[in-house]
């Protein structure tokens, strides 16, 4: 029981200020002579900010959950404001909403939660989860928001629009105020900043959605089913990328028919799949030589092999096929033809908006089986955390388990716009190149210094989504340290450092990938090849000249080469198949590992896999 006098007390100070940088002007006409005129009307842009009355002015608060701290509708509990435009002719306003934290507040923000809302005609849309305050590192050049603020919600207006706001603000379930004395403040002002010019850089290609996969967030304790028509289920400016489940036939059509907000059991769920959206790339040099990031905001040392920095990461659309360097020199700043979009974003000769790809190592239909399921065809593919990773499967059976997941009548409910199909190195790599970037762990400000790399799986039970709670080697052997849903310890061992990321890609079993020496098929079971779009092809053991006989850029291969120490064994001649991540019991794993196959892509080393989706377009 929390005692009476151990009061926290919010107070928003409802400082509205608006800073909208040259978006007001008059419009002009060009012409030449002629015998037909030609006229550009640029038109004219205005933006007012209308706040009300209503005071969120909240005394003796306590710590409360975000569902509770969501639906508080009593007045002095939210404050409304409208941002409206007037816009002529051909112009556009970028602009962002943001909140400054002001004065000099007696509780740390990092235990307090913000919640915005655009109010609609039929209730409230959600335009940011539940956030804890935190203030962004650099500016945004196309709003004009500063560096040092919290951003709440950016978008962008070509007509004249009026939008009304609500937010609301408490204190984390998690803070305890036994012990602080009471009467704590946190107070925040909230500034609209705008600039007019083009409209803003492609952002994320939406998720594409197969028929019954359904959109989730985490409310901290449950998945549950978000809202699809908007994008607001993902912020891969916040580390949270774009997460979707299927759930068993039996419960389909309940769930489907469901509102948003409504819990997914994981007992009900099937798979679990993470949106990579289609992006182009960059690696930087800071010295000129060494191609190892660049330092940037997220980074307090220079990039070393054994500490690498950031890659530069651009979201781009399926017009897009960039065919750059994919290296620049930080100091000479990126040119037009430093970017390469990922091989992987290109299915046979279809170019894709993105891929799905499993949260976890692969699991089976019946997870008590010997090593989870065994070298066999017969069982059905599972992505869930907490269960054992389907192992000493050889690669063909693998590659067909993948294949059979969209059969007509499969028990997914996926339908024949989309390929199911088990991981290529290539598709490995983008998930760890943009993991690197600051859209992944290596952005997210919970985690510093060597506690950048993924965290690894130890578990020497082969259990999906655990986390040894550091990227350290040690050979301790657990059942499992921590789970995938621990914050920090346990969602330290995903891609992005949250629990929106993807796990089980250091450490955990080693995973074959379909990248292969030559066509060779070694005791892999195939007695072909596949066809070509389901596997990267590598002429070489030399990694500098693997891609008949040139670099293979995108595949994590040269270009990552022993980052964060992970070792590199090409396959070759004698051992034709790729491992991935660095499985238990070795003592060395990490999400740029990778090594050739002793067993030729045969089960003699208790290997697992990794599913991916490619969305037809």
């Amino acid at each position: 029981m929390k005692k009476k006098e151990n009061i926290v007390i919010i107070v928003l100070l409802l400082v509205m200020v608006i800073a909208i940088i040259g978006v007001s002007y008059a419009a002009f006409n060009y012409s030449k002579e002629g015998t037909t005129p030609n006229t550009i009307t640029t038109g004219v842009i205005s933006m007012t900010y209308t706040e009300s009355d209503n005071v969120l002015n909240i005394t003796g608060a306590l710590p409360t959950t975000d569902k509770t701290g969501k639906s508080r509708t009593i007045e002095g509990e939210y404050f409304d404001f409208t941002v409206s435009s007037t816009i002529t002719g051909n112009a556009n306003i970028n602009y962002e909403i943001s909140a400054k934290e002001e004065g000099n507040g007696t509780i740390d923000g990092s235990n307090i939660k913000l919640y915005l809302t655009r109010l609609t005609d039929d209730g409230e849309e959600e335009l940011m989860t539940p956030e804890t305050y935190n203030e962004e590192k650099s500016n945004n050049s196309y709003t004009g928001r500063p560096a040092g603020e919290m951003s709440l919600y950016t978008s962008s207006m070509s007509a004249s629009d009026s939008n009304t706001y609500r937010l609301r603000m408490w204190v984390d379930e998690d803070y305890n105020p036994q012990g602080d004395g009471g009467n704590l403040t946190f107070s925040v002002k909230i500034n609209v900043y705008g600039l007019d010019g083009d409209s803003m850089p492609v952002q994320v290609n939406e998720p594409k959605l197969d028929d019954n996969m359904i959109a989730v967030t985490y409310n901290g304790t449950d998945w549950v089913k978000a809202d699809s028509s908007t994008n607001n289920w993902y912020n891969y400016d916040k580390q949270e990328w774009a997460n979707a489940v299927t759930v068993s036939s039996s419960t389909r059509d309940s769930y489907l028919s469901a509102p948003v907000g409504s819990t997914i059991s994981m007992d009900d769920i099937e798979t679990m799949w993470v949106w990579i959206p289609r992006y182009s790339y960059s690696i930087g040099s800071e010295d000129g030589t060494n191609y190892y990031g660049k330092q940037g905001d997220y980074l307090d040392t220079t990039p070393t092999q054994a500490l690498p920095g950031e890659i530069d990461i651009r979201f781009v659309s399926t017009s897009t096929k960039d065919r750059g360097t994919a290296k620049y020199i930080v100091s000479e700043g990126i040119k037009d033809n430093s970017w390469y979009t990922p091989d992987a974003f290109t299915f046979g000769d279809e170019e894709l908006s993105g891929i799905w790809v499993g949260k976890f190592e692969t699991s089976s239909s019946n997870p008590s089986a010997n090593y989870g399921g065994g070298n066999t065809t017969e069982l059905d593919a599972m992505i869930k955390p907490n269960v054992s990773s389907w192992r000493f499967i050889n690669v063909s059976n693998a590659f067909n388990v993948a294949l059979k997941m969209n059969d007509e009548g499969n028990r997914y409910g996926f339908t024949n716009n989309v390929d199911t199909h088990m991981m290529k190195n290539s598709e490995w790599a983008v998930v760890a190149y943009l993991s690197q970037s600051k859209y992944g762990k290596l952005g997210n400000d919970n985690f510093t210094g060597s506690n950048k790399e993924v965290y690894q799986n130890k578990s020497n039970q082969n259990i999906t989504g655990c986390s040894y709670g550091s990227p350290g080697n040690g050979n301790t052997d657990y059942g499992c340290q921590y789970t995938y849903d621990v914050n920090i310890n346990g969602t330290g061992a995903s891609t992005t450092g949250t629990i929106y990321g993807i796990y089980d890609m250091s450490g955990g079993a080693w995973e074959y990938v379909m990248g292969n020496y030559n066509d060779m098929v070694g005791n892999s079971g195939f007695v072909s090849m596949p066809e070509s779009k389901y596997y990267d092809k590598y002429t070489s053991d030399n990694i500098s000249t693997a891609c008949n006989g040139n670099e293979c850029i995108s595949h994590a291969l040269s270009e990552t080469s022993r980052w964060y120490n992970d070792n590199l064994y090409m396959e070759s001649e004698n051992y034709v198949w790729n491992l991935r991540g660095g499985g238990f019991p070795t003592s060395s794993s990490g999400i740029f590992y990778i090594t050739d196959n002793s067993s030729n892509g045969n089960v003699d080393n208790g290997d697992s896999f990794r599913l991916v989706i490619a969305p037809s377009i």
